[in-house]
């Protein structure tokens, strides 16, 4: 995503119009990678200050949204809480036309003298890190620690004095002219796309922003510079690159729907193609943007693992019951056996030890056709038909073998089924801790070193309020399905499961209390949300009062039989409670 130095540069002048000043009250690390300054001041209020060295989404901004933070705090986030707890933010500034800024906090230290520490972001991709320096530049640690073995040119560990990243070499395009664009485009004299070119020319330009100027310039993404006209390219390009320092507007791109882009001004490369719309702010565009992608990559990865395994434990379970099945139907035609050991017995005084085979009458047919039976040459007569019963015995035995093999099988199944859906819903470290929790317990998955397990709080259940002020409660996944359904909610509250497929229980708060029919729309939209059925429409919801839910003995975590129920039709939307 093309959060450049431009971009960071426009973020950076927003976020100075409120952070200098501001009280940092509380400092958390919800992620290894990602650290939340909680920030007070008289113009702002409290606000959440986000600065993310991750990977995949490098970032800076305010946040509006709720991250669950570890029992155990990191130590580089204890480091922060000593150095910057309770300073108060001097400034932040870009360096020139980097993707980095430094955050520069006045703090006492242990004799209570104020001193100035600086807190470096740096939203270089894979090598993004966030680095602490004291007074005097030297490092006093960092998120990311970079020997001599991993970079020649800049380490970065505590001890050494900070340096910035080295420069590319490339220009400053807000330095650019006429003149001397038409002087570099004069010198090309092979084929180059414009696009490419400006980006290995000028520091600060991301993809997106080079092929819009290629756009705005030439009616083109990726012209050859050879085939265009370079006076007339060179005016268009001076007036394009002026443009970049000013007029900045917070948009976002979608295609169908789904957020794909962001800029920091309108793009019109994609019209026709992608939709546009633009934010208050630059924050509150950042927020939403990786809010939602963030965190389903996140979870996606913590989950990888636990999702494999039930997948082949799902998968190996499903050819499981396949055989069973065939096995199964195989019984169902053990009548003739028996009735081709009373034909063999009817016929033993015509039969011979080391015969293969009997031609007899079959008195069980209307037209008493004769038939051929075959039969095995090591055993005497009595012990060919002792055989076929044996035989019918034996598959009336396998068919109620099966039948009950099959029903459990099939419990395990649904079961497995639902634990997957709760794990595509995960939204937190908790609640995968649950999931893994439930499954260790139900022998699935192997117990790990508790000693290298991070202590998280217990996860709880999602809390709505519908639009009568009832309370609805929402079960994350199967552990927390129980403790709504058989601890939590009272046996007056109603209860809510969508029909005939994997999902949340859902409790209407109510203590006996009538319910509107708005709430129970509301809460069974909910269910149908928090479900297998997420995509369908007009999903059946049952709902009855939760004396009416019974846990059967023995039964997984999640399993219920309820009676007595009435079902309602919605179509699912995203909570809006």
């Amino acid at each position: 995503m093309p959060l450049d130095a431009i971009f960071l540069s426009a973020l950076t002048e927003e976020l100075n119009q409120t952070l200098p000043g501001s009280r940092i009250d509380k400092i958390q690390q919800p992620e290894r990678d990602t650290v939340l300054l909680q920030v007070r001041s008289q113009s702002a209020g409290n606000r959440k200050l986000l600065l993310s060295a991750s990977s995949n989404h490098p970032r800076l901004h305010y946040t509006e949204a709720r991250y669950e933070n570890p029992a155990q705090p990191p130590m580089f986030c204890m480091l922060l809480r000593k150095h910057l707890a309770g300073g108060r933010v001097v400034s932040l500034r870009q360096l020139p036309l980097e993707r980095a800024v430094d955050l520069c906090v006045e703090s006492a230290d242990e004799l209570g003298e104020l001193s100035e520490k600086h807190l470096y972001l740096e939203l270089m991709g894979r090598n993004s890190n966030l680095i602490l320096t004291g007074p005097d530049g030297r490092i006093l640690d960092c998120l990311r620690r970079v020997d001599f073995e991993m970079s020649e040119k800049r380490q970065v560990l505590p001890g050494l004095f900070y340096r910035e990243p080295p420069a590319q070499g490339k220009l400053d395009f807000r330095t650019e002219t006429v003149e001397t664009l038409y002087e570099a485009l004069g010198a090309v004299d092979h084929p180059a796309a414009l696009d490419r070119w400006l980006m290995d020319r000028f520091a600060g330009i991301s993809p997106l922003i080079a092929r819009e100027l290629a756009w705005l310039s030439t009616g083109c993404t990726d012209p050859d510079i050879l085939d265009l006209d370079r006076p007339v390219l060179a005016a268009a390009l001076a007036r394009e690159l002026r443009a970049l320092s000013s007029g900045f507007v917070p948009t976002r791109l979608l295609l169908h729907g789904e957020r794909k882009d962001f800029s920091f001004r309108p793009i019109r490369q994609y019209e026709g193609y992608m939709t546009q719309d633009s934010f208050p702010s630059f924050s509150a565009l950042l927020d939403d943007f990786y809010t939602g992608k963030a965190l389903a990559e996140r979870m996606r990865a913590r989950t990888q693992t636990i999702h494999k395994t039930l997948s082949n434990q799902l998968a190996r379970l499903r050819r499981k019951l396949a055989n069973q099945e065939q096995e199964l139907a195989a019984t169902y035609g053990r009548e003739r056996l028996r009735q081709l050991g009373d034909i063999v017995t009817a016929n033993l005084h015509r039969m011979e030890r080391g015969q293969a085979r009997l031609s007899a009458v079959d008195f069980y047919d209307p037209d008493m056709k004769e038939i051929e039976i075959p039969l095995n040459v090591t055993l005497s007569p009595q012990q060919n038909a002792a055989k076929y019963y044996k035989d019918y015995n034996k598959a009336k035995h396998a068919e109620k073998f099966l039948t009950e093999q099959i029903a459990l099988g099939r419990t395990e199944e649904g079961y497995l089924a639902s634990v997957l859906e709760s794990l595509a819903r995960a939204e937190t470290e908790g609640d995968i801790a649950d999931i893994r929790a439930e499954l260790v317990e139900g022998g699935y998955l192997k117990q790990t070193d508790r000693r290298k397990q991070m202590k998280l709080p217990p996860s709880k259940p999602m809390e709505f309020r519908s639009s009568d002020g009832f309370q609805i409660l929402v079960g994350r996944n199967n552990r927390q399905n129980d403790l709504l359904t058989t601890r939590l909610a009272y046996k007056t509250d109603l209860w809510l499961h969508v029909q005939k497929a994997h999902g949340s229980h859902v409790i209407i708060a109510c203590a006996g209390a009538p319910v509107p029919d708005q709430t129970i729309t509301e809460a069974a939209q909910l269910a149908a949300w928090f479900s297998q059925a997420r995509q369908g429409r007009n999903v059946p919801v049952d709902l009855c009062p939760v004396r009416q839910v019974k846990k059967p003995a023995g039964a997984k975590p999640g399993m219920v039989v309820y009676e007595n129920y009435r079902t309602v039709y919605v179509n699912p939307c995203e909570p809006r409670l």
